[in-house]
């Protein structure tokens, strides 16, 4: 079965968008936290989703600081508020 890169995500058939997130929920479900500690580790932010910012994405960094942030089309990112 050939790759679905989210490169072609726009221009996917119907099946071939179920299979691509079907493929994205398997590799959600199986992660255990490893890559985001490295990140960390290694001195990088990582980012992630919260329930309770639903349109917006918290990045926290090495120190474990937190901050609540927006993410414009342009893949440019905005500090919100620190959490």
């Amino acid at each position: 079965m050939a790759a679905l890169p989210i490169e072609r995500l726009e221009d996917m058939t119907p099946a071939e968008e179920k299979r691509f997130w079907a493929v994205v929920e398997r590799a959600f479900a199986r992660d255990d936290g490893e890559a985001a500690r490295s990140h960390l580790a290694a001195g990088r932010p990582i980012y992630y989703c919260d329930d309770h910012y639903p349109d917006d994405f918290i990045r926290k960094w090495p120190d474990g600081r937190r901050e609540l942030v927006a993410v414009d089309d342009a893949g440019n990112i905005s500090v919100i508020r620190s959490l």
